[in-house]
């Protein structure tokens, strides 16, 4: 059953440099509606880990997983920013999405100065962080030679 999402989260899953074989992390994820819009638009092709610091939003999004096309390429964490960190055996990842999230969109630069380096160190040499805001992204410099 193909992933039911609004026309704005479309638009932005539309707009992701999206390759297959690439890992996604989506920040503020909730209920996981576009984390599963992205692993149906790459038929699997990729892995989608969708990060939420409510214990609710991620107690719904993995719920969806069994229903979910393709439900190996997809995982749920709670877990704020500011406190992420990659497993032990957890690769980085080589994109980064975050709509609607208070951190990176300047409603709360405190969390962002926190969030950002921990993010920062999830991800490739070569990542993209993306939020909303633009033309329907803009992106975030991570400034990956800067501390």
């Amino acid at each position: 059953m193909p992933v039911k999402a609004s026309r704005r989260l479309t638009e932005i899953a539309e707009a992701l440099p999206l390759h297959p074989g690439m890992r996604v992390l989506e920040i503020g994820c909730g209920p996981g509606v576009l984390a599963r819009l992205l692993v149906e638009r790459m038929q699997g092709e990729a892995f989608v880990l969708g990060i939420d610091r409510s214990a609710s939003a991620i107690a719904m999004a993995t719920a969806s997983v069994p229903q979910a096309p393709y439900p190996t390429a997809l995982a749920f964490r709670q877990s704020e920013a500011e406190h992420f960190t990659l497993a032990d055996d957890e690769a980085p990842f080589d994109l980064a999405i975050a709509i609607r999230v208070g951190a990176f969109d300047g409603r709360h630069p405190e969390a962002g100065r926190l969030a950002l380096p921990r993010v920062r160190a999830a991800l490739t040499s070569k990542a993209l962080l993306l939020i909303d805001g633009g033309n329907p992204l803009r992106e975030v410099t991570l400034d990956m030679a800067g501390g």
